[in-house]
C-alpha cells in the first residue's frame, strides 16, 4: 500500500492540530445551525473561518454538501485566493470566497463570516430604507449596522476594496438586494450577530405585512437601547453565554456535524 493512500486514511482529524479540529466543529455547527432556523439557499452562499496562522488558510464549505450534511471532517481548507490547500474529496465554489476572502483580509479580528441570503433578510436588503428601528431586537443591531450596494452576482475582486470600505468598524453588513453578512472573531459572535440581524429583519416583514402604521420609538429611547443591550457588541459574551447551549440543541438534533 502506497504512502499516499496510507494518508489518504488517515482522518482529518488525525491530520490537523487541536486548534483547528475546534474550528471544523465550530463552523460545522454553523452551517447546521443555518439550515436549522432556516437561513440557507439550496447549496449555496458560505461561511467562513480563519486558521491562525502565517499561511492565511480558512475553512468553508465544499461544493453540492447541503448545509445540514456537513461535517468538521467534510469542510475544505482553502487560501485566500480560494485554492484548496489540503487533499479533499470535495471541491469549493472559489468564486463565493469573493466576498469573504476580502472581509478576512480588512482585519485580524474577522475571523468568521456568515453569509446569507434568507426570505427575510433580502427582502429588508431590497426596501430602501433597510432595516428599521421598530423593535428591541433591531434597535440593537442597528448601531452596529453597515449597507453594501448591489454590484452583481460577487465575482469580482475589485468588488472587496469597496465592500470593507463600506463595513468599516461594523459588525453587521446589508448587501442591498443580495443578503446579510455578519463578521466575528469566533463563530459564536458571528451567530449571534447573524441571529440578531435575521430575527429583525423577520419582524420588520411580519410588521409591514400586517398593513397598520408602523410606530417607531424615538431617538433617545433607539439610543437607549442599544447601550441597554448591544447583542452585537465585541463584548457580548456569545462564546460564554450562548454557544454551548446551541451546541447541545446541535448534539440533540444530529451530532454527526462533529465527525
Amino acid at each position: 500500500m502506497s504512502a499516499a493512500h496510507d494518508f489518504e486514511n488517515v482522518s482529518v482529524k488525525d491530520q490537523v492540530s487541536e486548534e483547528e479540529w475546534k474550528l471544523r466543529v465550530d463552523l460545522a455547527a454553523l452551517y447546521r445551525l443555518v439550515a436549522h432556523y432556516g437561513w440557507d439557499d439550496l447549496i449555496f452562499t458560505h461561511i467562513s473561518i480563519r486558521i491562525p496562522g502565517p499561511e492565511h488558510h480558512f475553512l468553508m464549505n465544499p461544493f453540492g454538501l447541503m448545509f445540514d450534511e456537513i461535517t468538521a471532517s467534510s469542510l475544505v481548507k482553502i487560501d485566500l485566493e480560494g485554492n484548496i490547500m489540503m487533499p479533499s474529496p470535495y471541491g469549493v465554489n472559489a468564486a463565493g470566497f469573493t466576498i469573504h476572502g476580502g472581509v478576512h483580509m480588512s482585519a485580524p479580528q474577522h475571523n468568521c463570516v456568515i453569509h446569507t441570503h434568507s426570505d427575510d433578510g433580502v427582502a429588508v436588503a431590497s426596501q430602501k430604507d433597510g432595516l428599521l428601528p421598530l423593535t428591541q431586537h433591531a434597535m440593537q443591531v442597528v448601531p452596529d449596522l453597515a449597507y453594501h450596494d448591489y454590484e452583481g452576482v460577487a465575482l469580482n475582486h475589485g468588488e472587496r476594496p469597496r465592500l470593507i470600505e463600506d463595513l468599516g468598524d461594523k459588525h453587521c453588513m446589508i448587501l442591498r438586494n443580495h443578503g446579510l453578512m455578519t463578521v466575528g472573531a469566533t463563530a459564536a459572535d458571528a451567530f449571534l450577530r447573524h441571529f440578531f440581524l435575521e430575527r429583525s429583519c423577520t419582524m420588520q416583514v411580519k410588521a409591514m405585512a400586517g398593513g397598520s402604521e408602523l410606530v417607531i420609538p424615538g431617538q433617545d429611547v433607539q439610543d437607549l437601547v442599544a447601550k441597554q443591550g448591544g447583542m452585537t457588541r465585541p463584548e457580548m459574551g456569545a462564546e460564554k453565554f450562548s454557544w454551548a447551549p446551541l451546541l447541545r440543541k446541535l448534539d440533540k438534533l444530529d451530532p454527526s456535524y462533529a465527525e
